[in-house]
């Protein structure tokens, strides 16, 4: 008796797909490459810049900021204490539970991650060749799929 080769149920991408995916691979290296070279200009690593962005939300455990930098906690432990040495963060123990320690950023470090910010040039000048509406739409589309996206920076 002869077996049939089992199809692949999983729907191939579509041209249109490929290309869309190809840029915005090709946009995110941009926003790497120049989120580096801001940091770098500013004595930081990407790392630290990272964690100085995440604290924008407000302190932090050191765990939470692990997880969604998808890294080791004792790597962040370690960006946290040269970050601390330069005044940028402060660690406190949380009021719920002293056992955890909660990463703020100083009026320095937040000075420093705003500037970072302000300098990336990366989303301002291609943005600025969309019209306010086009702005709007390409946000609402983004917010979509990472809505529907899983993972730590969903």
């Amino acid at each position: 008796m002869e077996t049939q080769p089992v199809e692949d149920a999983t729907p191939q991408p579509d041209e249109i797909t490929r290309e869309v995916v190809d840029l915005m691979a090709n946009l995110v290296a941009l926003f790497h490459r120049e989120y580096e070279e801001a940091a770098a200009a500013r004595s930081l690593t990407g790392a630290q810049a990272k964690v100085l962005a995440l604290l924008r939300r407000g302190p932090m455990p050191m765990r939470q900021i692990a997880q969604t930098l998808s890294c080791e906690p004792s790597n962040i432990t370690g960006i946290v204490d040269r970050l601390e040495s330069r005044g940028f963060v402060t660690r406190e123990a949380d009021r719920h539970d002293r056992r955890v320690k909660l990463v703020a950023a100083t009026g320095t470090g937040s000075a420093a991650s705003e500037e970072l910010r302000e300098s990336l040039n990366f989303a301002r000048e291609p943005l600025a060749a969309l019209g306010p509406d086009e702005r709007t739409a390409l946000r609402d589309l983004l917010r979509r799929m990472l809505a529907g996206a899983s993972g730590p920076g969903a």
